[in-house]
């Protein structure tokens, strides 16, 4: 086999994706399916830090729809990203991979801080860092954690792990004539308002000139395949 195009990636992964069939909550044998794949990456030697989602457990919208004010919708979202994240812990040290929760809210007993440096060393001793609690501020999508995370420890590409298999012109499941696109650039996305991570995230990665790929989780071995450079959803970058 080929050695992976990426030595460090930051995957992230939606809250929704840890329910797999299920209407909510957390479904373990689909986070030991996920969590099996990053074990087959983390084998090849490449280095992860991961983003999760809490959309599964609570999000902040809703909250915020019910009659909390926005702030706290969206603590009580970082909260959830936690139950995630250590779900995700929990998986990969099952399967003999070692890995650190970090968190953007202090909970000593429960993760570690943040701290970047900190995180950069536990990626090169070859441990899996999963960045829990956003970024520790409200107002601001795990998308744009996840976009930041990555920027700040340097990672290659950042991998968003979506349900379909990358970016369209209109959305797939509604209009049978939806186009994809293989290439985007940054400005492309922010222009036409493609519904793939908010505007912050985006032009985060574009200042920092942190390629996105947007590809299918379902689909077993699209995370090994994208590492190896084929073709397996949608690559953003330049302009």
């Amino acid at each position: 086999m080929s050695k992976p195009v990426y030595k460090r990636i930051l995957l992230k992964l939606s809250g929704e994706a840890l329910q797999g069939d299920d209407d909510g909550g957390i479904n373990f044998d689909t986070v030991g399916r996920i969590c099996e794949e990053i074990q087959e990456v983390v084998d090849q030697g490449v280095q992860v830090g991961l983003v999760v989602g809490g959309g599964n457990i609570f999000r902040g919208s809703i909250g915020v729809n019910s009659g909390l004010d926005k702030p706290t919708g969206d603590y009580m979202g970082m909260l959830a990203t936690m139950i995630n994240a250590l779900a995700l812990q929990a998986g990969l040290e099952s399967r003999g991979v070692s890995s650190r929760v970090l968190t953007a809210i202090e909970m000593r007993p429960v993760a570690e801080p943040y701290i970047r440096r900190r995180a950069v060393r536990h990626l090169d001793k070859g441990r899996v860092v999963i960045f829990g609690a956003g970024t520790g501020n409200p107002f601001f999508t795990t998308d744009t954690a996840a976009a930041l995370r990555a920027s700040e420890i340097g990672a290659e590409i950042l991998m968003k792990a979506t349900k379909v298999d990358g970016i369209y012109d209109k959305d797939p499941a509604i209009h049978d004539d939806a186009v994809r696109f293989e290439e985007l650039n940054y400005t492309h996305v922010l222009s036409k308002n493609l519904a793939v991570m908010d505007a912050t995230a985006i032009s985060l990665c574009r200042e920092n000139k942190l390629p996105i790929l947007v590809f299918d989780l379902t689909a077993p071995g699209n995370i090994m395949k994208s590492l190896h450079g084929e073709t397996t959803g949608t690559i953003v970058q330049g302009d």
